[in-house]
Parts: C-alpha cells; structure tokens; sequence
C-alpha cells in the first residue's frame, strides 16, 4: 500500500504538507486549490489509504461511535441505523454496534464495553438510560434523558392527530387500537397523544376496543395476537389504529382470518412507514416518522458534541415532525356514503 512519503515524492512536495490536505486539517487552507487539486488526484492514483489506526493513536481519537439498540430487524431499527450510518460515514467515522433485547444488565454493561473500545461517542436508540454516560451522548425516542443527554423524538402528539383525523374524516367512530410494548419508550407519549386526538375530535376510547402488544418479538406475530384479542370482545369496530407497521400487518392477517376485508371492513393505519408498507396487500396506510433522518439527526449531533467541552451547553430536546401517507389499506366505513 502506498504511503505519505511515496505521495510526497512522487508530486516533489513535504509529507506534511500532504498529510495536511488529506486529513482536511484547518492548515491546508493555506495551500494553494490547485495543489490540493494535484494532491489528491497523485492519492487517488497512486491508491493511497491513510492509517486510520495509527491516525487515531496519535491523536487520541478512535473515529468511533458506539450505538445501542433493542434489536436490529425490519423496522424501526433498521431505518434509524442507515441514517446514523450515512451521516457517519461522511465524516470517515465507524460505529460499534450493541443489541441489548430489553435486558437492563446488558444495557448497563454496554457503556464499559463502549469505553474498552474507545468510542468518542454514542446514540442510544429507544433505549432507557438512567444516568449519564462519562462520553457525548445523544437519544432517539428517549423521554427520560438524565441531564446534558440530547433526544431526538417525534411530535407524536401531531402523529396522533394526523391517523385520528384522517379515520374521523371518513366517518369512522368505532376506532380499536394496538398500544406498543410497555418497555417502549414510544408508547405512553403516543398513547397520550391519541387520547388527546380523540377528545378533540368528540370520539370516545373504548377500554374493550384497545389491546397492548406483549413480547419481545420484531415479527407480525404480537400484533396478530393482539387483534385476536380485540376480535374475541365482541366489539364491533371499523378502524383500527396499530402501534407501528410491523403489528399492523400481523393485525391485518388476524383480521382476514375472522372473515373480514381490509379496508371494507376494517381501516388499518400503521406507524412508521418502513419499507415494506407500500408492499403490502392492500398498501398500508401508515403515519410516516422520518426515522432515517433522525438517525442522522442523532450522529451529526453527536459528531458535534464530541471534543467540545464537559461545560458546553447542548439542546435537551430536538422534535421533528411527522407526515400521513395515504394508501389502500383505509376507506370510508360501509355505513357512511361519500
């Protein structure tokens, strides 16, 4: 492989000068366009690649970031990953990745792992962390963040209005609804902003009309049972509101197999909007969260954060917005004509 001396003598130039340009240091500001221009076009020919190993042994830096996660499966995880992983790429960092199941020992031990392998910095996604961690830290769909820890979170107050409205504006009254897991940290913000939606919008909650998906399990099977449940009440509805995409296709197959047709039966909405949704037989209709972007929300924040001082003052709290994406899976109910 070539090295910085190969590169230098090959354009006639000093090592530190092209290290300079090569690492972006603030001192190749200095240095004329058009013998940066050379310089990397003589690395790029010559197949020039810089120790980052040893690069981070001399300046302490690991280019590190370390990520922790329920799980990784089809789903939120997955889509909240590339964003984290695009917006690290671009700034040549790598990341370390810990998958934790819901177990608070394997949440505990995450942070010492994290320092054995000298990450710079982490994001903690839909995880609970109950103390702050010695490095920059940043969250996604947190809500219980100790101080100094930014979250970015969806409004999910807005995401709540935009599937009631959306049912309530076709004419369904009788809304049944898959609330998530209990150690979701999504779940009681959503379920206050759908209690809310439905009160402004004069419907009533009916406790037999809501089921809570229990289990650990990334598949469609939690939200098949729950809507098994929800059929086994006796209570009719006409729309049904499930806790994220994944459940909301295994309450679809729950549904099919009591006899009825989405959507002429039964509306389903989802949340999340993941990549198969659009894929789905009907097309679910769902409430996009932007999880891409708010992974690389989270790892552009981080980035920021790491090198500035233990006294820097960072956002608590970075809201973004969610958006309705209207496709087969709702329609107005049989008793309503449009």
């Amino acid at each position: 492989m070539t090295n910085l001396k190969a590169v230098a003598d090959h354009l006639g130039l000093s090592v530190a000068a092209i290290s300079r340009v090569l690492s972006g240091a603030p001192a190749a500001r200095s240095i004329p366009k058009v013998t940066q221009d050379r310089i990397f076009a003589a690395a790029e020919m010559l197949n020039y690649r810089p120790n980052l190993f040893a690069r981070s042994l001399r300046n302490r830096r690991s280019q590190t970031v370390g990520v922790i996660v329920p799980e990784v499966s089809e789903g939120y995880a997955t889509l909240v990953l590339s964003g984290i992983e695009d917006a690290l790429m671009q700034a040549d960092y790598f990341y370390f990745l810990v998958s934790h199941h819901h177990r608070e020992e394997m949440i505990a031990r995450s942070e010492q792992l994290f320092r054995d392998r000298a990450v710079e910095g982490v994001i903690a996604v839909d995880t609970l962390l109950r103390d702050r961690w010695a490095i920059p830290t940043v969250t996604v769909s947190g809500h219980h963040e100790p101080k100094g820890v930014t979250n970015i979170v969806l409004n999910h107050r807005m995401a709540a209005e935009l599937a009631i409205d959306h049912l309530g504006e076709l004419g369904h009254r009788r809304v049944a609804f898959i609330k998530g897991q209990r150690f979701s940290s999504d779940t009681e913000s959503r379920w206050r902003g759908i209690r809310h939606a439905m009160e402004k919008r004069g419907l009533t909650v009916v406790p037999k009309l809501v089921a809570q998906l229990v289990g650990d399990q990334p598949t469609h099977e939690p939200g098949y049972v729950a809507t098994r449940a929800l059929l086994s009440e006796g209570q009719t509805f006409t729309a049904l509101f499930a806790f994220n995409d994944v459940s909301a296709i295994g309450a679809i197959k729950a549904l099919r197999e009591a006899g009825l047709h989405v959507p002429q039966d039964v509306s389903v909405v989802g949340f999340d909007d993941v990549q198969s949704a659009a894929f789905q037989n009907p097309a679910l209709t769902t409430v996009r969260q932007p999880l891409r972007r708010m992974g690389m929300l989270a790892a552009q924040t981080v980035l920021e954060q790491i090198g500035t001082s233990e006294l820097t003052v960072h956002a608590q709290q970075i809201i973004v917005e969610p958006e309705l994406v209207v496709r087969e899976s709702t329609c107005p109910p049989a008793n309503v004509k449009r």
